[in-house]
């Protein structure tokens, strides 16, 4: 199992978030989230948010660190990709 966290740069309700994917399915992205206690609500669309004072958890749990930008690339490359709907 290979999840990827990009760093919490991301701001948002007075706090910074990370992005957390999977390259392989969201079935090992959601398994992933819930052993690291990550609850439901954190998933949108394809990636879960997670609170920068949750990133050592995750990483500690075996996420890789990885770039935003490589974070995207292997995301789309997995054709896992939800883009945002236009208004």
């Amino acid at each position: 199992m290979t999840v990827y966290l990009d760093p919490p740069t991301w701001p948002g309700h007075g706090r910074l978030w990370s992005h957390l994917v999977s390259d392989v399915s969201y079935d090992e992205l959601h398994a992933f989230a819930a052993g690291i206690g990550c609850p439901p609500r954190a998933f949108d669309r394809d990636h879960y948010d997670l609170p920068s004072t949750r990133y050592a958890d995750a990483v500690r749990a075996g996420a890789v660190e990885v770039g935003s930008k490589e974070l995207v690339r292997r995301l789309t490359a997995a054709g896992l990709r939800r883009a945002k709907g236009r208004g």
